[in-house]
C-alpha cells in the first residue's frame, strides 16, 4: 500500500523558521519534517511514498537524489567519479515517487494529480507533509478495511484552529466544519486511509481543496469515517511548534520516534 504524502503548500505561517525550503523541509533534529513522517510509516512497514510537490520542490527533490552520499561513509575516485559506498543505509529499501503536482495547485488537485502513480492497488495512506504523531498505523488501516468506506480521517484533539468534525457514535462523519473559530471535538489531524474510488470525489481543476468539497461529498454520502486517535500529535504550523518538536526530539521524549 502507498503512502501520498501532500508537501506542496507555501506555508506562508513559518516564513519566520525558514523562507528558502519548502515547510516539509524544516528539519527537527537536524531532519526535515518529512523525513520523520516517512521514517514513522516505515516503521509499520510501509515503505512505497509518493510525493505531491509544488512550492520549491527541487529542494525535496535535490535531499532524495543525495540522500546517500549524505548518509553513508563512501570513498570517491576523483576524475571518474567512482564511488564505493562502505555502510548500508536504513531506508536502502523505500521507494519514493516525486511527482511535480503544481506550483499554485491546492490539495485536492495534488491527490488527483498522482492517481496514475497509485496503480492498482485498492487503497492508499495520505497525510500532510507537516505534521508528526504516534497514531497506531496497523490499527488504523485495520479500522479502515472494517468498515468499508471510501476514507477514514484521523480525529484528534489539539486545539480548535483546525476543521472540526461531527461524527455518529459508530464513527460515521455526518459534517464537517473548516476551520472553526473555537472548537472542543475531534478535528482532522490528516493521516487518512483512502479506497481508489476516492477519486470519484476529486473531479475539478487544481484549485480542487480536497478538505472542502471532496469531504463535503464524501459526508453527505456517508462514505467517511473517523478514527480516534486520543495520543500525540502536533503540526508544526508556526515557529513555537518548530521550537516545541525540536525540545521534544532533542530531549529524547519524541513520541513519534519509534524507530530507535
Amino acid at each position: 500500500m502507498k503512502t501520498v504524502i501532500v508537501c506542496g503548500g507555501f506555508g506562508t505561517r513559518i516564513r519566520d523558521v525558514a523562507d528558502d525550503i519548502p515547510k516539509p523541509m524544516i528539519p527537527i533534529g537536524g531532519l526535515p519534517i518529512l523525513w520523520h513522517i516517512m521514517k514513522y510509516y516505515a516503521s509499520f512497514n510501509h515503505k512505497d511514498f509518493v510525493l505531491c510537490l509544488g512550492y520549491k520542490g527541487h529542494s525535496i527533490k535535490n535531499f532524495f537524489l543525495n540522500y546517500e552520499s549524505s548518509t553513508r561513509d563512501f570513498t570517491i575516485q576523483l576524475g571518474n567519479q567512482n564511488i564505493d559506498f562502505h555502510n548500508t543505509s536504513e531506508e536502502s529499501d523505500w521507494s519514493v515517487t516525486l511527482a511535480n503536482t503544481g506550483l499554485n495547485t491546492m490539495t485536492g488537485g495534488r491527490v488527483r494529480n498522482i492517481k496514475k502513480y497509485i496503480g492498482d492497488d485498492d487503497m492508499f495512506m495520505l497525510t500532510y507533509g507537516d505534521g508528526v504523531s504516534d497514531i497506531n498505523i496497523d490499527e488504523l488501516v485495520k479500522f479502515h478495511k472494517s468498515h468499508g468506506k471510501t476514507v477514514t480521517i484521523s480525529g484528534v484533539r489539539p486545539p480548535g484552529r483546525f476543521g472540526e468534525l461531527e461524527k455518529t457514535d459508530e464513527g460515521l462523519i455526518k459534517g464537517f466544519n473548516e476551520k472553526p473559530q473555537a472548537s472542543g471535538g475531534l478535528i482532522n489531524g490528516g493521516f487518512f486511509v483512502c479506497n481508489k474510488n476516492v477519486f470519484d470525489f476529486l473531479d475539478g481543476d487544481d484549485s480542487l481543496v480536497f478538505e472542502q468539497e471532496p469531504m463535503r461529498r464524501l459526508v453527505e454520502s456517508s462514505e467517511m469515517m473517523v478514527y480516534e486517535h486520543q495520543g500525540f500529535w502536533q503540526p508544526m504550523d508556526t515557529y513555537r511548534e518548530y521550537s516545541l518538536l525540536n525540545k521534544l526530539y532533542d530531549q529524547g521524549n519524541a513520541p513519534w520516534v519509534s524507530w530507535k
